[in-house]
């Protein structure tokens, strides 16, 4: 006899509620749509990241590092071009607060300004005369610092970037814009990853994606400096990478853990695990957008997928 296939194999329709929509505590299911389903809209990639959504023209921007582009996949049509390539091996993407592209290039270590006329400004290549080892996410913060982690993607082999030996630390940096300095806000990790505010900005999420034990810390935000840094949720074997929080302060990440854990986890803002969303790929990274900033947007490997929810994202992410 042989198997059913999957829901990415056949054409048969979904079920409402979807069955791939689990909820792990009541506080989740005020934030599932009962009749919206996972949707697959674009694939054929070889590993995407970054998606950052553009209300304003109704699109999503993502990566696909190996094949060092940026995509755009159209909203309204579903078209999907390639609308830069090559692109520094683009990872992280975002939008800063006059609607700019933040990105995160980890073949050409910088991380850029894509400005309203389409030139690419870079905002930061080294830290004290020292080449950075990549940067891999980036989050910009109300008051318009730009706040990104350099973790040495790139560097640990061609494939998404160029090889290269390690010449400093992986950080966080915050950067000023306005002056182009910036510092190190943290530098206690073994690998940050992705990095997210609490929607009053009192909390900063940081994903460390080491060897080793991978966990997700917060730190409180005092005199705008990350300090009391702690332990947020600890999913080992499985592990976070890109993450984003909703307004009411749940945090929602791109999870890999395998056929039963990959694609998105979601926590209270206590860090217990209240949902998961799975896909058959493992969620590198997420993003909301759509008209009412209620679709989630889920870059997995070879595919970009979404869903409706009914929880809204944090500005800035």
């Amino acid at each position: 006899m042989s198997s059913v296939p999957s829901r990415w194999e056949s054409p048969a329709p979904i079920r409402y509620p979807d069955p791939d929509v689990i909820v792990l505590d009541p506080r989740f299911r005020a934030l599932v749509v009962p009749m919206a389903a996972i949707e697959r809209i674009a694939t054929g990639f070889r590993f995407t990241e970054g998606p950052a959504y553009y209300g304003d023209g109704r699109y999503l921007l993502f990566s696909d590092i190996p094949n060092d582009a940026l995509v755009r996949w159209d909203e309204i049509t579903g078209a999907v071009a390639t609308l830069r390539n090559p692109a520094g091996y683009p990872d992280g993407n975002t939008r800063d607060r006059q609607g700019r592209l933040i990105s995160c290039e980890l073949g050409s270590r910088t991380l850029t300004r894509t400005e309203h006329d389409g030139t690419v400004t870079v905002l930061a290549s080294s830290f004290e005369g020292t080449r950075l080892t990549g940067p891999n996410d980036v989050v910009v913060k109300s008051d318009g610092s730009i706040w990104f982690s350099d973790n040495g993607a790139g560097i640990r082999g061609h494939y998404l970037g160029d090889k290269a030996p390690k010449e400093m630390p992986y950080r966080v940096y915050r950067l000023d814009p306005k002056t182009g300095e910036y510092t190190i806000a943290i530098g206690d990790m073994e690998r940050p990853n992705g990095l997210c505010f609490s929607p009053d900005e009192s909390r900063l999420y940081v994903v460390d994606t080491p060897d080793g034990r991978r966990t997700t810390r917060v730190y409180d935000m005092v005199d705008g400096k990350p300090v009391n840094g702690r332990l947020f949720f600890d999913a080992t074997p499985g592990f976070a990478d890109g993450i984003r929080c909703d307004t009411e302060g749940n945090v929602w990440a791109g999870f890999s853990g395998g056929p039963e854990q990959d694609g998105v986890a979601v926590f209270a803002p206590d860090g217990t695990l209240i949902g998961r969303i799975l896909l058959p790929e493992r969620c590198a990274n997420l993003c909301f957008g759509g008209r009412k900033r209620n679709r989630l947007f889920m870059t997995a490997s070879q595919s970009v997928y979404a869903l409706y929810v009914e929880a809204q994202g944090v500005a800035g992410g």
